[in-house]
């Protein structure tokens, strides 16, 4: 009997693409990035608000929408499983995989639904990610995202304060004030987010874009302006963040 049953699992192990996940329960961490196991996977041809991006809505209200579309993701999740086909590294973060996710038994994929319901962008260079259609229906419905005004999540994640306005709500003569309200001067921290991210121009240096600040940082309490808010130092290290150089321990006497 433990034959069979030993056979039987090694059968349907083979039967499986090598580079796909077991189903299994998803961790979101952001509308774009969900993690199975020990492996995290960013959702194949979208591009997806981070849990700090600001939106307006269609009375030129402020509202938090990265954490709202987070949110979304882990309502169509559910108590699902969820299975990932593996297409590589992610270019963007080394930690990270790139990954056609879907919930077990369910032949349209999250980042597919996310483009529906108006919460994701479509990305017309990735190589699975076809999703025009949706994103125009999206758009004419006004769905999520496209009832007010925002800034595609990748202008927004590179601080590209003249990226086009986008949405039904972005009436021209209320242009700056719409695009001041979308890169504040102090943005709120989201929830349980409490790392403190800074553009610098030291930070090419490096090959990044900022500085990211823990509480352990000496330089923590005084940076008053932080121009992103990151949950981990795994999400700061993705969007091209380094860690202060005073975070680091101090070494130990001999």
């Amino acid at each position: 009997m433990r034959f069979r049953a030993s056979l039987v699992v090694t059968l349907l192990l083979t039967c499986l693409p090598a580079n796909s996940s077991l189903a299994a329960v998803a961790i979101v961490k952001d509308a774009g990035t969900i993690q199975l196991g020990n492996t995290v996977y960013r959702l194949d041809g979208i591009d997806a608000p981070t849990v700090d991006q600001l939106c307006t809505d269609e009375h030129a209200d402020v509202w938090t929408c990265g954490i709202e579309a987070r949110d979304q993701l882990t309502k169509l999740i559910g108590d699902k499983p969820v299975h990932c086909d593996d297409i590589g590294a992610d270019p963007t973060a080394k930690k990270r995989r790139l990954g056609v996710c879907k919930l077990e038994g369910d032949t349209t994929s999250l980042s597919q639904l996310l483009v529906r319901r108006g919460y994701a962008l479509n990305v017309e260079a990735s190589a699975s990610g076809r999703f025009q259609p949706d994103e125009g229906a999206a758009k004419d419905s006004r769905a999520g995202l496209w009832r007010g005004c925002f800034v595609a999540p990748h202008d927004f994640r590179r601080d590209n304060k003249d990226g086009p306005l986008l949405g039904a709500s972005c009436p021209a003569e209320r242009d700056q004030q719409i695009r001041d309200a979308l890169f504040p001067g102090h943005p709120p921290m989201p929830a349980g987010c409490n790392i403190k991210g800074k553009y610098a121009v030291r930070a090419r240096v490096t090959g990044n874009v900022g500085i990211y600040h823990l509480q352990m940082c000496r330089s923590y309490p005084g940076l008053t302006t932080p121009d992103r808010w990151f949950c981990s130092e795994e999400d700061a290290q993705a969007a091209g963040f380094r860690r202060a150089y005073n975070c680091r321990p101090a070494s130990k006497g001999k």
